[in-house]
């Protein structure tokens, strides 16, 4: 029964770090790259309507989830013995909770500036909202992606390990 629960949680854990992994590189490869081609007033606006719409029970769920899941299949893995999967696990466990730091400490506090910034009726305005931005989440939203992808790997890796 144990193995069928570690099994499950690991599998859980995969999951839920490859989809958080796929949303940031879904950014990094295309929403923000087209976002990059349009005017300022258009980007303002679309990264402002983005960070209100992404804070909901599902973003949540996977966001908060995943650190939850692999923390348990960790502590799932070590009370079954540890298994040559649980270190693995322990290494997607830190690089998640890196992501999570990445996140609050760089990405949330730029959205927030974002937002405080409202929507500028002059050019001048929102090229300097943008431009305070932009380039700054664009670089951190790159090493989550990668750190939250190293993670998913580790994962990966610990399922094939456990067979």
């Amino acid at each position: 029964m144990l193995q069928e629960i570690q099994a499950g949680t690991l599998v859980a854990a995969t999951l839920t770090t490859g989809l958080s992994a796929g949303l940031y590189y879904g950014f990094a490869c295309a929403v923000m790259p087209g976002l990059a081609r349009s005017a300022d007033r258009t980007f303002v606006e679309t990264m402002q309507r983005i960070n209100t719409a992404i804070i909901n029970g599902w973003f949540m769920l996977l966001f908060l989830g995943s650190l939850v899941l692999t923390a348990a299949a960790a502590a799932l893995q070590f009370a079954g013995g540890g298994g040559t999967g649980a270190a693995w696990t322990v290494a997607a466990l830190v690089l998640y909770s890196a992501v999570l730091v990445i996140t609050m400490r760089f990405n949330v506090p730029l959205n927030n500036r974002l937002d405080a910034g409202g929507r500028p009726e002059d050019d001048a305005g929102l090229a300097a909202l943008r431009a305070e931005f932009e380039r700054s989440w664009v670089r951190w939203n790159t090493v989550r992606t990668a750190v939250n992808a190293a993670a998913f790997g580790c994962l990966a890796w610990a399922l094939v390990l456990q067979g």
